[in-house]
């Protein structure tokens, strides 16, 4: 396996070779062949090259050559001027104080010696405003707010530790095994040989470099965990439930458990996992009540579709009452939109077995029969009431994503000039009622 390394030119044999060793480093070090050199080459100089590891060591393939940056030309020079500066001050007025803010009364009359006339609405109102008016829509109450969850950020402090005790021939094994196991170095090292028997050059010996594999991927899976158990133990309060089921459940790693630097602080994690999902379970009811108390029934389904811990039973008390509110969302007045909002709702939530519909409403789209279809596997005693039959075996659809909005596109600016044209704007459509909750 080749790798890109800089190093340093020691000494000229004379014989066409060079001995030469890492920058900065007293190891590797080793000797090259001259002819890849540049004609200016000397002692003391540090070079990129492409160099190849095995386990009878380090062999310069071939010269990297870097790119110079381009001097450009024709740059422009500043001549200041020979003039005296004159610096520009300037002042503002100042407001006099017995300067009031006209009133309407106070207004200039016109040419006519009338004053302009109110306008007068549809009513019969006086209104200075016209534009139309957009319909009145009352926003739904606000919910309380949990703080965002964290997502797990470990650092590589152990796992660095481990590799800058290895040599530099042994890091591209130790990497390649931590992040795809022996077989990754195995399908690496086939590979590697396939390439070297086509060129007539001598194989690398594979035993070898699994043997090396294998005695450092303990070490180097422990410090892995590691450094996600010391992440996760920082963010603790806040830390995603599911990163931290993540960590706890690679503590039992064969690897990890032996080691004895883990076990302290697996055990203080999983009793922090137990704690976490006790009150993470107690704020998601809390959540689904509070949701329900100000008639945000699609809010109070999706909570419920998305527990803390998986396998929990929901409580029979919560789900009736969560069940009579998703039927009554379901009304034969309910606008179209808010049908198909609240059915999807009702599919994923765990009370969907409850929901019962007395009748299809009167008002039923293409949009509204398409949901029906597509959610009938979940909520069968709904389909059948559309006329819908599940049949034996369908598979469960999946949520939802969301959908990003649609930015508005930039107006084009006015034309300005004699020559431009004033047209009239056109009223704008009054905003349709959102049914998102």
């Amino acid at each position: 396996m080749s790798k890109r390394i800089d190093i340093e030119l020691t000494s000229n044999r004379g014989d066409g070779t060079w001995t030469w060793r890492a920058a900065g480093a007293k190891t590797p070090k080793g000797t090259l062949n001259g002819s890849i050199l540049d004609a200016g080459a000397k002692i003391g100089d540090t070079i990129k090259v492409e160099a190849e590891f095995d386990l009878d060591g380090v062999e310069i393939l071939a010269l990297v050559k870097t790119k110079e940056k381009a001097v450009r030309g024709n740059l422009l020079q500043i001549i200041g001027s020979e003039k005296e500066f004159q610096p520009v001050t300037q002042k503002f007025a100042d407001k006099s104080k017995d300067r009031k803010p006209k009133r309407d009364g106070d207004r200039k009359p016109r040419r006519d010696g009338d004053k302009r006339p109110p306008r007068v609405g549809a009513e019969g109102e006086k209104s200075g405003d016209r534009r139309p008016r957009r319909p009145s829509f009352t926003a739904p109450p606000e919910l309380p707010k949990r703080p965002a969850a964290k997502r797990l950020k470990p650092k590589r402090v152990h796992r660095a530790a481990v590799l800058d005790t290895l040599p530099v021939e042994q890091r591209g094994v130790a990497e390649r095994a931590l992040t795809g196991g022996i077989k990754a170095v195995r399908d690496a090292v086939k590979e590697q040989n396939e390439q070297l028997k086509k060129e007539g050059k001598p194989l690398v010996p594979a035993d070898g470099l699994i043997s090396m594999a294998q005695e450092l991927l303990p070490k180097l899976r422990v410090a892995e965990w590691l450094d996600k158990a010391e992440a996760a133990k920082a963010d603790i309060e806040l830390l995603d439930l599911r990163d931290l089921r993540q960590v706890v459940v690679g503590a039992d790693d064969p690897m990890v458990v032996r080691d004895e630097t883990t076990r302290a602080l697996a055990t203080e994690l999983k009793a922090a996992l137990k704690t976490r999902q006790e009150i993470e379970q107690t704020r998601w009811l809390e959540d689904i009540k509070s949701a329900l108390a100000v008639s945000r029934v699609i809010r109070a389904l999706k909570i419920s579709s998305e527990p803390p811990k998986a396998g929990q039973p929901f409580p029979a008390d919560l789900g009736a009452q969560l069940a009579a509110a998703a039927s009554a969302s379901l009304a034969s007045e309910t606008a179209p939109d808010r049908f198909s909002a609240v059915l999807e709702a009702i599919a994923f939530s765990p009370v969907r077995g409850q929901v019962k519909l007395a009748a299809a409403p009167p008002a039923t789209n293409e949009a509204v029969l398409a949901t029906v279809k597509r959610v009938a596997p979940l909520v069968p005693q709904v389909a059948s009431i559309f006329g819908i039959t599940v049949a034996p075996g369908a598979h469960s659809p999946r949520p939802l994503r969301p959908t990003r909005p649609v930015r508005p596109k930039a107006k084009p600016a006015p034309a300005k000039g004699p020559q431009a044209t004033t047209t009239a704007a056109a009223p704008e459509a009054p905003a349709a009622p959102s049914t998102s909750e």
